[in-house]
């Protein structure tokens, strides 16, 4: 396994802990057990950290050769 190989399948993990930490906050939300404004600190983090994954991932692409 290459080395990017090894960080695409990081990044997939991490985007997926993401997402499944932002679905339990809403879950919690719904269920009155967390303010609006800490799910509003969650999303936003969500956002922000899935932003930067994304250029990550970018600037992988843009450094591999194309085969």
């Amino acid at each position: 396994m290459s080395r990017n190989e090894k960080i695409d399948l990081y990044l997939k993990k991490w985007v997926s802990r993401k997402l499944t930490i932002l679905i339990i906050a809403s879950i919690a939300l719904f269920f009155g057990k967390l303010e609006s404004m800490d799910w509003t600190v969650v999303a936003t983090m969500y956002i922000a950290i899935e932003g930067a994954t994304n250029i990550a991932e970018r600037l992988i692409k843009a450094r591999t050769p194309q085969l």
